[in-house]
């Protein structure tokens, strides 16, 4: 091989390497810091971009991949997802207990995520967890286990101002675990115990009351409803007694009329009917099955009377 051939070679390699070097090819949402002698240059942008080879140099900057720090020129502009591990916290009423969080951030000024902090995920995540120790701090237990969205809010609303230097936006903070202690979980298992044992104590005794209820109000509309039959029974036969005897006391006058007719209005009917009734009577006395001796009263002689009367009146008819 001659030596014009391998000069040619080094050349088109050169060129090359050159036009590598010249041509950075940037996809999209992802971008570069690019340093012109050590100083900033230039941000680039999805796409094709021309640099100075040997110039020109993409600025390293420290993320986070696979749980691991490392180092690359590629700064990632979608949002991203953290996910710390679990710490230790103690609350307000001195109960200790693991928590870790999720953190969704995006970077929005490439210039100060590069410029302004020199590990930006360390810092993120060192930020995180002692203003979770904060927050946590200011509550008890009950409300740190009830008031998750109390504590995303406020997490988020810290983070996303302190991070707001470095160029960084949080969206939002999710806490994926919270873990008592073995004790506090024991213990708050016995108290959800005795909550149910009361709900159901109570449960049970509304109900026994409300049962005596019904049952007393049915009992107040039974004997009510039954003192309302006995009251229209007693008007009732009342007023049948009183039809009855109304329509026997018509009748009677009836046939004192029709007797009056018919004995004439000389002579007084009244001892007539006496009379008939006293004939009644003595043949009920004589036919009784226990009847030996019949007792006439004194008075009776009145009423014997009032028989010849009544002989005296036949004998003027005739």
């Amino acid at each position: 091989m001659s030596t014009s051939i391998i000069v040619l070679l080094a050349i088109i390699c050169l060129v090359i390497v050159i036009a590598k070097k010249t041509l950075v090819i940037i996809p999209q949402s992802e971008t570069k810091i690019i340093e012109r002698l050590g100083k900033y240059h230039a941000t680039l942008q999805p796409g094709i971009n021309i640099i100075i080879p040997f110039i020109d140099a993409a600025k390293t900057i420290v993320t986070l991949s696979r749980g691991r720090y490392v180092y690359s020129s590629d700064i990632d502009l979608r949002e991203q997802v953290y996910d710390f591990p679990q710490q230790n916290v103690i609350t307000k009423d001195n109960i200790q207990m693991q928590i870790n969080a999720l953190l969704y951030f995006q970077i929005v000024d490439p210039f100060k995520a590069v410029y302004e902090i020199s590990n930006l995920p360390n810092a993120i995540e060192k930020l995180t967890q002692t203003t979770l120790r904060n927050i946590i701090g200011e509550m008890e237990l009950d409300q740190t286990l009830t008031s998750r969205d109390t504590v995303n809010t406020k997490l988020r609303a810290v983070l996303d101002d302190a991070t707001n230097k470095w160029g960084i936006k949080v969206n939002r903070v999710e806490l994926q675990d919270i873990t008592p202690p073995q004790s506090v979980l024991q213990a708050m298992e016995k108290q959800m115990q005795a909550e149910r044992n009361k709900r159901a104590v109570i449960l049970t005794s509304e109900g026994q009351k409300q049962s005596q209820i019904l049952q007393s109000e049915g009992d107040k509309a039974a004997t009510i409803n039954r003192a309302e039959a006995l009251k229209q029974q007693a008007i009732l036969e009342a007023e049948g007694v009183a039809a009855a005897r109304i329509r026997k006391a018509e009748a009677e006058a009836i046939a004192i009329q029709k007797i009056t007719e018919a004995v004439g209005n000389s002579t007084n009917p009244a001892n007539y009917l006496l009379a008939q009734k006293y004939i009644q009577m003595m043949e009920e006395l004589a036919t009784g099955q226990q009847a030996k001796t019949v007792y006439l009263p004194y008075e009776a002689t009145n009423i014997m009377g009032s028989i010849g009367g009544i002989k005296e009146l036949f004998k003027d008819k005739e």
